[in-house]
């Protein structure tokens, strides 16, 4: 009799560490994924300021379309969080589609080898920050469906495992983002 009690509290210890190291081990994902975004969005930010500079030399009246992404750029690195930061993130966006639809009305700045390399730059950026957050949003998901399935719901909470945010877009934001950006000569 002792020694099914003994085997029975020794299976639940091994259930116990490995519901525990599941956790840990999706935990550790999300944060990786997590960083990934932040290292792509820094990225973006370094490049922003050379990409303003050459497109401000053949648009010099376009001083509101500067200061809106100069603003983004600002909130950008000054954001902390998934929700802020997915927000600063969307701002940027946003300036970043005004300031392509005014160097889209100068011909010889579209021509220019300068802008068209960080242009390039700055794409290649932005498809790897949609792959960064496409990974993150995964992990995000497999550690919330882990801390909300039986048996380990039960753990998470006494553990202080949460779900944690994903990184989206708000409506007002999502609908901006899927806009086409009216380019006028």
């Amino acid at each position: 009799m002792g020694y099914v009690i003994l085997a029975v509290v020794g299976l639940l210890v091994i259930v116990l560490i490995g519901i525990y190291n599941g956790l840990i081990k999706t935990k550790i994902r999300v944060d990786e994924a997590w960083s990934d975004i932040t290292v792509q969005l820094k990225r973006r930010v370094d490049l922003i300021p050379n990409l303003v500079e050459t497109v401000k030399g053949y648009a010099k009246h376009e001083k509101g379309v500067f200061e809106e992404v100069t603003k983004a750029r600002a909130a950008m690195t000054g954001a902390s969080g998934v929700a802020e930061t997915a927000a600063a993130d969307n701002m940027l966006s946003g300036a970043l589609k005004s300031l392509f639809a005014v160097a889209e009305a100068y011909p010889d700045l579209k021509a220019n080898e300068n802008f068209k390399d960080l242009q390039a730059e700055l794409v290649d950026t932005e498809d790897k920050i949609q792959a960064a957050r496409r990974f993150y949003n995964a992990a995000v998901r497999d550690f919330n469906t882990k801390v909300k399935v039986f048996p380990t719901v039960i753990f998470a909470g006494m553990l202080g495992f949460k779900e944690r945010e994903f990184f989206e877009l708000e409506e007002a934001e999502q609908a901006a983002a899927e806009k086409p950006v009216d380019v006028k000569f």
